[in-house]
């Protein structure tokens, strides 16, 4: 982990790539304790020696299906899964998918040990977190970190997501969701992919949708207090923060370090995993 020194900054956005809706603003002043952050999301090695350790069973495993990115599974296979999430024709619900078999049955993670941990829910973090002697970041620790200790700025390393043509992030590459670019694949990349933050923090902007300890609520900068924000009304659905690499600005640019996103704590995906704070 990096220990952070806590400040003030200026806390979500009110630019025009904001999503109104998301509750990314108004944009605030805002401060935060010191706290201390891994440098990369969980991995599949450190959520192995947890599941080894206490034999836990994830959501995913328990429900015997999670949500997979259509490209992601293999042809033959797209046709035996269920199309249920309505206006997502792009995520199949895939049988005995989860974070150990991440594209469903006869994938397994052994040349994947140093990439993100992807199908665990909001649940599943919390037990993760219990057993490491860790937390989930809020809202507020998580995007004070992201920032690395630039304010104002889109990304973490500033404001143009592209150097020399080339996403600076593992962001959707190509027309979405159809056609990724030749070279590139719909996938996360492993967890010390890219350039690090002025933190020393690894992706924190694209790859993986990161679970963080609030509750979602559009009301968010309205009804948190200004010295070191959470939101802890029950609303049913729990935060997350980052992007993906599903990530584009054709359909979804919440890649920005201002932008929120949600699920239900019992849901997982092929596109979300979790950072730990101390």
């Amino acid at each position: 982990m990096v220990r952070i020194a806590g400040g003030e900054f200026t806390m979500g956005s009110d630019a025009p790539c904001a999503v109104p809706g998301d509750g990314e603003g108004p944009a605030r002043r805002v401060v935060v304790g010191d706290f201390a952050i891994a440098v990369t999301t969980v991995t599949n090695r450190e959520f192995a020696e947890f599941v080894r350790a206490s034999r836990y069973v994830t959501d995913a495993e328990r429900l015997g299906s999670s949500f997979v990115f259509y490209l992601q599974v293999p042809e033959g296979a797209r046709q035996n899964a269920r199309q249920v999430a309505a206006g997502l024709p792009w995520w199949l619900p895939v049988d005995d998918a989860s974070w150990q078999r991440p594209e469903g049955p006869g994938t397994h993670i052994y040349a994947r040990l140093d990439h993100p941990v992807v199908h665990v829910s909001w649940n599943d973090c919390e037990a993760y977190c219990a057993w490491a002697g860790t937390r989930l970041p809020t809202e507020a620790q998580w995007e004070f970190a992201a920032r690395g200790g630039l304010d104002r700025k889109t990304f973490p390393w500033g404001d143009t997501l592209e150097r020399d043509d080339v996403p600076r992030c593992n962001v959707w590459r190509g027309a979405f969701p159809n056609a990724p670019a030749d070279g590139w694949l719909p996938a996360p990349a492993p967890a010390h992919s890219y350039e690090p933050n002025g933190y020393g923090l690894y992706n924190l902007c694209g790859n993986v949708w990161e679970w963080c300890a609030d509750w979602f609520s559009p009301a968010y900068h309205a009804e948190t207090a200004a010295v070191n924000p959470q939101f802890v009304r029950f609303t049913g659905r729990r935060s997350l923060r980052g992007g993906s690499f599903l990530c584009h600005d054709s359909y979804c640019n919440r890649y920005r370090v201002t932008a929120r996103s949600s699920n239900t704590p019992g849901s997982s995906a092929s596109n979300c995993g979790f950072r730990v704070v101390a």
